[in-house]
């Protein structure tokens, strides 16, 4: 038995093409904006083209994040971008009708309400998925097209402007020299990583991915999982759209968080998690999202005519995609970075199931459970 050379072990990792191309598209920049690299230090804050990408993609991470889970347990959850916009909305109507904008307990307020609603949304859609068992694309439709309705109505068709210092904090201020988003979304993401890896929770939602009946049968209770995950993606949307909201100091019931929910699919794609559900890696959803925001940003830096940015863009989705797929690795490139010698369909995954096994599952008798 041969040993696997270090370099084909590194390129069968999960994470390494989407590092890969996110490395890529850092580079191209260079040639356009020589300093793309550089941070500096501006009246006590730091800036710099790699701190506006990880700000301006602060709410797609935690969109993403929130996604994740819902596809691991086999779901989809279209409904994130009208959640976006109902947050803030709601959050930005509220604080426009105080007499004090800034108080910190008007603020507060603004912000339960907000994500509350995004709750409420979240609770909706868990219920038609889990407890009516309507498709997961048809439920999270219904938000999506009624939610920015809902949306404008609240905002009467008007973008609402606010004047709020502490608001203006979550999305456009800045702590320790970095901007406060950051500090959200890395606490979002470190709880979202020991609640599923450190716990039993990660495993229950890769179970019920895997097989949402089987998983019940052995005394799961898929349904509940499903409710909380789609709660916690509404959750991670709402507090985005506080986020996107508070950068520009507005609520647009239009055009807040709209197609997020597309970015987010593919921020989840590119991370490695499959659309089928069961296994997941919040790690290459958050490397996803920064290639997303990675890609606007280059689409911008190299003058891509603007009627074009989204073929440009789905062009390098389609080659992230292939690079991460082990056949089209094999047809590419040969032996070096497809599947391992004797696999089909996945590193060291066996190419036919051995005969006697197949033959013994064949007899193997069947238990009933009523």
């Amino acid at each position: 038995m041969t040993t696997t050379p270090r370099w084909r072990a590194l390129t069968h990792h999960h994470l390494f093409w989407p590092i890969a191309v996110l490395v890529v598209l850092l580079l191209v920049n260079v040639p356009f904006t020589p300093d793309f690299f550089s941070i500096r230090m501006t009246n006590g804050h730091l800036h710099g083209s790699l701190v506006s990408i990880v700000l301006f993609g602060s709410p797609l991470i935690l969109v993403a994040v929130g996604m994740t889970l819902v596809i691991a347990t086999g779901g989809i959850d279209l409904s994130v971008g009208a959640v976006v916009a109902i947050t803030g909305a709601l959050t930005c109507s509220y604080i426009s009708d105080q007499s004090d904008q800034s108080a910190l307990s008007g603020v507060f307020l603004a912000l339960g309400i907000g994500l509350l609603a995004a709750v409420v949304c979240g609770l909706w859609n868990g219920f038609l998925v889990a407890r009516m068992g309507i498709q997961p694309i048809i439920a999270t439709l219904i938000i999506m097209v009624a939610g920015r309705g809902v949306a404008q109505l609240v905002t009467d068709g008007q973008i609402i402007t606010i004047n709020s210092e502490p608001y203006k904090l979550i999305g456009g201020g800045y702590w320790l020299t970095l901007p406060f988003s950051i500090f959200v979304v890395a606490a979002v993401v470190a709880i979202t990583v020991v609640l599923t890896r450190r716990t039993a929770l990660g495993l229950l939602v890769e179970s019920v991915g895997g097989n949402a009946e089987a998983s019940r049968l052995v005394g799961i209770r898929s349904r509940r999982i499903k409710i909380m995950v789609y709660v916690f993606c509404a959750l991670c949307a709402g507090i985005a759209g506080l986020m996107i909201s508070s950068n520009t100091s507005a609520a647009d019931g239009n055009n807040a968080g709209l197609w997020i929910e597309l970015d987010a699919i593919l921020a989840v794609v590119i991370g490695g998690t499959s659309l089928l559900g069961g296994r997941f890696s919040i790690g290459g959803t958050v490397i996803g999202a920064l290639v997303i925001q990675t890609l606007t940003t280059t689409i911008y830096t190299i003058g891509v005519p603007t009627q074009t940015n989204l073929v440009f863009k789905a062009a390098v989705v389609i080659v992230v995609c292939l690079l991460q797929s082990p056949k089209f690795r094999a047809k590419a490139f040969g032996g070096r970075f497809g599947n391992k010698p004797g696999a089909k369909g996945g590193a060291g995954q066996p190419a036919v199931v051995p005969v006697q096994t197949a033959k013994a599952t064949e007899a193997a008798p069947k238990m009933e459970v009523s």
